[in-house]
């Protein structure tokens, strides 16, 4: 998704993990999916590195969709939608 696309969702709940460490941001993300709708956004946000690499494993593993992230004020915007 491009990063205009991006800049334009609205999240349903915005989770904050910065200054948590791995699994942290993970962990964070499993509390918050269940706070949304199906088919609603989940954010998260982390300034962990490995973030970028686990959400996305861990979306598609378990059925939700990443549809990308956001760099910026020091940290990174995570997006995923709930699909069950």
């Amino acid at each position: 998704m491009s990063t205009v696309a991006l800049e334009s969702i609205k999240s349903a709940t915005v989770v904050d993990a910065r200054g948590c460490a791995c699994p942290g941001p993970l962990l964070e993300a499993k509390r918050g999916i269940g706070k949304v709708k199906i088919g609603e956004v989940l954010e998260v946000l982390s300034n962990d590195p490995a973030t970028k690499n686990d959400l996305p494993i861990w979306a598609r593993k378990v059925g939700h969709e990443y549809l990308g992230h956001l760099s910026g004020d020091g940290c990174e915007r995570l997006f995923i939608v709930r699909k069950k």
